[in-house]
């Protein structure tokens, strides 16, 4: 499972990158929760719940429907 979020992630990257944006899988844990770090310019960014929950959570969701929520662990944010 972690494989598929990991190729998610990286097919979100070039959005990301052009705002000068990053992300990463930390974990995926036992309870279904996909734990991923911002980097960048998505720390302190407004958009960051919309691309959580439009973009980052919905592509997980996708590849690893047993995913139930999605939280970027180094901001105050849960998508």
């Amino acid at each position: 499972m972690e494989a598929r979020i990991r190729e998610a992630l990286t097919e979100l990257r070039p959005f990301l990158e052009a705002d000068g944006g990053d992300i990463t899988l930390d974990e995926v844990t036992a309870d279904g929760v996909a734990r991923v770090r911002l980097h960048g310019a998505c720390l302190g960014c407004a958009m960051v719940p919309m691309t959580m929950k439009a973009g980052v959570e919905e592509a997980i969701k996708r590849v690893a429907p047993t995913v139930r929520s999605v939280e970027a662990v180094n901001m105050a944010v849960v998508a």
